[in-house]
């Protein structure tokens, strides 16, 4: 059931069994489980919802809506709204000069997981060896349940690092198209073990390309449908939507109150649990706002680790010249691991990377990455051949097989989520990111392009360098990390932030590493694990209240 216009009275005045804050993967499986399993569950989402709203930009990039539309009043932050997208300017203070951009982040019903290009991979269990307080063997039987449910086929044998393996889930993903099918061989032929890239699609129902835009034929699964929408249709959940939370009323022990506002109307709402799931940038930021005096330097924060150990993969492209273009709209296909970790150093995972948006937008981009690094002069110069440059990217990029380098990196404490004052700007977010590379990052990421420029030689590539620009980010996970110690960690094992005894974080911030890999299915399968935790101790104590 989705909310709207109601009166204050109703809705403050009652009592939740859980709030859920952010509608991504992590938010949206744990409150269907929850739902499901009896609980009354309300979610607030800060973005517009996509489930019912016809006015919705589906079908293809932001951009094009931008450009196509003929309501002159149709401003840029009204087009990424309505297309899922953050369209909130945060602030990067990483160097001396603060550049400010929008980030390429999901903000609406389904979060990232609406523009994601549906790649569901495990995480290997030795990636959980390290800092991780649970292991691959707890992980399993929900990782399991996270393929059924989000329809995950194709894939490899998690238990072995460098395997096509046999793979238990259905692999009726289409048939590789001609690029893909020598690139197999290619791979092969060079002692590499490629395997079909598991991917979270139903690819009978239309296309397959949906990558950093809304699906609107129904390939994608993605949180908003395969969870959100039975939650609020099937088991009496309820949405807020364009409702952001402000901030966390607590006292020594609990949130007592989450003060939110929803459509300009400040709104108090209480529950006897809290979930936040609004991202690795947004749920720092709300807790670090949420100061109090019991809580000084921010709620759930007596390690001060809340905001840092900021991570985002190093994510680099290789568009392949060598292989022959092709009009297929299924591009993402493969993926290889041999260069995961190699003589102890973690590396990453390597896959095709799907579709690039059109020569069009891609120069538009440029010519805003510029104006937001202060090179202006730069910027009027593309724009002035900004013709010439759209036809050089599209001969370039057209129907070309492109791999992404997906590069681990490690948790460093002072690349950090911080919040910024409030200025007045309603396209100005609160959030500021501080994130350098350290110089051992750095040669990781030499010595990754050297080795993938030195296999891809006889396929000709073109690299285009990502890893370095912080307006790229891809993945961004780690600022609540879980753990053991209290005193180096925000949560513990349950995902339950310690000494906040009704307080939860399931989005990306839990992650103490990011692994080489892509972390929706761990988010998912995480989420239905605390859920199941949360989920049993409410049955407990119904069991003893009614004795």
């Amino acid at each position: 059931m989705l909310l709207n216009n109601l009166e204050p009275y109703p809705l403050e005045t009652r009592n939740w069994d859980t709030i859920v804050i952010g509608t991504g993967i992590g938010g949206s499986t744990l409150g269907w489980a929850l739902a499901q399993a009896g609980l009354r569950v309300l979610f607030l989402e800060k973005g517009r919802s996509h489930l019912h709203h016809k006015d919705a930009f589906r079908g293809d990039f932001a951009d094009r809506f931008l450009s196509a539309d003929e309501d002159p009043a149709l401003s840029s932050p009204d087009v990424l709204r309505r297309s899922g997208r953050a369209w909130q300017d945060i602030v990067d203070s990483s160097y001396a000069k603060p550049r400010s951009f929008v980030p390429f982040l999901g903000c609406g019903t389904g979060g990232s997981s609406a523009l994601y290009g549906m790649a569901c991979e495990r995480f290997f269990p030795q990636d959980f060896q390290s800092a991780w307080p649970v292991s691959y063997e707890q992980m399993q039987p929900y990782y399991e349940a996270a393929e059924r449910l989000y329809g995950v086929c194709g894939g490899r044998d998690p238990l072995r690092e460098n395997s096509q393996g046999s793979d238990p889930r259905p692999s009726n993903l289409p048939p590789l198209n001609a690029p893909h099918q020598k690139l197999l061989s290619f791979l092969k032929s060079s002692d590499l073990h490629p395997y079909r890239l598991p991917l979270a699609c139903n690819y009978k129902k239309g296309d397959e390309r949906a990558q950093g835009y809304l699906d609107n034929q129904g390939s994608k699964n993605e949180a908003g449908t395969v969870c959100l929408n039975p939650a609020l249709d099937t088991h009496g959940a309820q949405l807020l939507d364009e409702c952001e939370v402000m901030r966390l009323e607590t006292d020594q022990n609990a949130v007592r109150e989450i003060v939110c506002l929803h459509r300009g109307r400040l709104l108090t709402l209480r529950s006897n649990l809290v979930v936040l799931a609004a991202g690795a940038l947004a749920t720092p930021t709300i807790l670090l706002k949420s100061r109090s005096p019991h809580w000084p330097k921010g709620l759930a924060n007596r390690s001060d680790q809340v905001g840092r150990n900021l991570m985002r993969h190093y994510l680099d492209l290789y568009v392949l010249k060598g292989l022959e273009r092709s009009a297929s709209s299924f591009a993402k296909q493969l993926a290889f691991n041999d260069y995961y970790s190699i003589e102890g150093k973690r590396f990453g995972t390597v896959q095709s990377f799907g579709a690039l948006p059109p020569a069009d937008i891609l120069t538009r981009e440029m010519q805003d990455e510029l104006q937001g690094q202060g090179r202006r002069f730069s910027a009027a110069m593309l724009g002035l051949g900004r013709s010439m440059v759209q036809r050089t990217l599209k001969r370039l990029l057209q129907g070309r097989t492109i791999l992404a380098s997906v590069m681990e990196d490690q948790p460093h404490s002072e690349n950090r989520v911080r919040p910024l004052a409030e200025n007045g700007d309603k396209n100005q977010s609160n959030i500021e990111i501080s994130y350098r590379i350290p110089s051992s990052e750095a040669s990781r990421i030499k010595l990754m392009r050297r080795r993938m420029l030195r296999l891809l030689k006889p396929l000709r590539p073109m690299q285009i360098k990502q890893a370095e620009n912080n307006q790229r980010m891809a993945h961004i996970c780690g600022t609540c990390r879980f753990g053991e110690d209290p005193k180096t960690s925000v949560l513990n094992a349950d995902n339950r932030a310690h000494d906040v005894e009704n307080l939860y974080v399931v989005d990306t911030s839990f992650f103490p590493t990011s692994t080489g890999m892509n972390p929706a299915l761990t988010v998912a399968a995480n989420a239905l694990r605390v859920a199941e935790k949360i989920s049993g101790a409410a049955a407990r104590g119904a069991n003893d209240e009614h004795g």
